[in-house]
């Protein structure tokens, strides 16, 4: 049986990554992390040097050759030819993504790529704008969040696992202001779609959150195939 289209959308912090890419491999699907796509396009003009110029980074989008491969159970991300998987989960590529996502032929260049990868079927792809924009004919589409406290708290733990410094009240205020950019961007803004499921996560736990999109895939796949 071909499998479905599953679209999760949701803030900053949210978590959307963690829990795609485990129930991609619960369901045997595979994952592709559209983020990570924006953020490879701001780390190619980031290593440019260059002035911020929306016709020059839309050029980097539209060349860009990114791929993506599971390697050693983690999902490892290409630009180029070249592994850029911590790379652009840089402080640096944070703080200029929502700029550079916020390009309109930037998005159209890459959500074409999107809409190819996602025809296959048996998909699991999450981003801001996935259900509402790129894909709205998906069977499966999640809407996941958390309260900003929630979701700051989680990066800051994530960071001191990294042995990376962090301060709790700066992450607060950045993942606000990431929120701000995203829900209000003239492009593909960040939206439940109407006919989303919304999952709150704040107090679940990264297995509870598993089980229940999983749980919801499995509902749809055998309500397809009745």
């Amino acid at each position: 049986m071909k499998g479905l289209v599953v679209a999760i959308d949701g803030p900053a912090g949210a978590g959307k990554s963690t829990i795609a890419k485990k129930a991609a491999k619960r369901l045997g699907y595979a994952y592709i992390d559209t983020g990570a796509m924006y953020r490879a396009v701001t780390l190619a003009f980031l290593q440019s040097g260059r002035k911020f110029d929306e016709s020059y980074i839309t050029g980097l989008a539209e060349t860009a050759d990114i791929s993506f491969r599971p390697e050693d159970g983690k999902n490892r991300v290409y630009l180029n030819g070249l592994e850029v998987t911590e790379a652009i989960r840089s402080r640096e590529v944070t703080a200029a993504v929502s700029a550079v996502a916020a390009i309109a032929k930037v998005r159209e260049a890459l959500v074409d790529q999107q809409r190819k990868l996602l025809g296959q079927g048996s998909v699991i792809m999450d981003g801001r704008d996935i259900g509402t924009v790129v894909y709205p004919q998906a069977q499966v589409k999640i809407f996941l969040t958390a309260g900003v406290e929630e979701r700051a708290r989680r990066r800051y733990l994530e960071r001191q696992a990294k042995g990376e410094k962090a301060d709790f009240e700066q992450l607060k205020q950045e993942i606000a202001q990431r929120d701000e950019a995203d829900a209000t961007r003239a492009v593909g803004p960040l939206k439940q779609a109407p006919d989303a499921v919304y999952l709150d996560t704040t107090h679940m736990d990264i297995e509870e959150v598993t089980a229940c999109i999983t749980g919801l895939v499995r509902s749809a796949e055998k309500e397809a195939n009745r």
